[in-house]
C-alpha cells in the first residue's frame, strides 16, 4: 500500500513538473526592431493645430507568454533623438524648458501587467519614468499581432498603443501659465523580433 502511494505521489509531482517546464517554454523574449518602434506625442498648441514629435532612438526587449496571458516590457528612448521636422523646436523640448535632455537623458516604460482579448494583447499597465518622476500609465491597443517575417524568416509580435498623460505629473509645466493643456496623447507603435 505505501508503495502504491508512493509511485502516485511520485507520479503527481512528476506531472507538476512537465506542466510547470511546459508553461515556461511558452514564455519567450523579443528585441525591439527600431525601424518599426517610436513613441509620438500630441498636445493641441492652442486649441488651434496640434504639435506633434516623435523620439528617433530607443531600445528595448520583450517577454511574452501567450499561454499563460503575461509578459513584460521595458523599452528606454533617448531624449535628445526628439524630432518635430522643425530643428529649432527640436532644441526648445530638450531644453531645461521642457525635457531637460542634458539632466534627464532617457524615457522609459516598464509595463508588467498585460491584458489579453483571446490571444491578442489589448493593453499594458506599468510605469513611465520622465524626468526623473514615475507616474502609473496603461497603453491600449488599438492594434496587436504576431506574424511570421518573410524578410527575418522570424515571429515579430506588435501593435499600436495608446495613451493620455498629465505632463504636469512629470514636471513637465512649460507654457501651462499660457493656457496650453495639460494632457498628452502618446501613440507608441511597437514591433519585436522573437530570439
Amino acid at each position: 500500500m505505501q508503495r502504491i502511494a508512493l509511485t502516485a505521489l511520485a507520479t503527481a509531482a512528476a506531472s507538476i513538473l512537465l506542466a510547470a517546464g511546459s508553461a515556461h517554454a511558452q514564455s519567450a523574449t523579443y528585441v525591439v526592431e527600431p525601424t518599426h518602434t517610436f513613441a509620438t506625442f500630441e498636445i493641441s498648441h492652442f486649441g488651434a493645430a496640434v504639435n506633434r514629435g516623435r523620439f528617433e532612438k530607443k531600445e528595448g526587449q520583450i517577454t511574452l507568454d501567450k499561454a499563460a496571458k503575461t509578459g513584460k516590457v521595458e523599452i528606454t528612448f533617448q531624449i535628445a533623438s526628439i524630432s518635430t521636422g522643425t530643428p529649432p523646436f527640436d532644441k526648445h523640448l530638450q531644453s531645461a524648458d521642457i525635457f531637460d535632455a542634458a539632466q534627464f537623458p532617457t524615457a522609459t516604460f516598464v509595463g508588467d501587467k498585460f491584458t489579453f482579448n483571446g490571444d491578442k494583447v489589448s493593453e499594458v499597465a506599468g510605469t513611465l519614468t520622465l524626468k526623473g518622476k514615475a507616474q502609473p500609465v496603461t497603453f491600449k491597443a488599438k492594434q496587436f499581432n504576431c506574424y511570421e517575417s518573410p524578410m527575418l524568416k522570424r515571429e515579430v509580435c506588435g501593435g499600436d498603443f495608446e495613451t493620455t498623460i498629465d505632463r504636469t505629473a512629470f514636471g513637465v509645466d512649460y507654457g501651462i501659465k499660457f493656457g496650453m493643456p495639460k494632457e498628452v496623447r502618446i501613440v507608441a507603435q511597437i514591433e519585436a523580433i522573437k530570439q
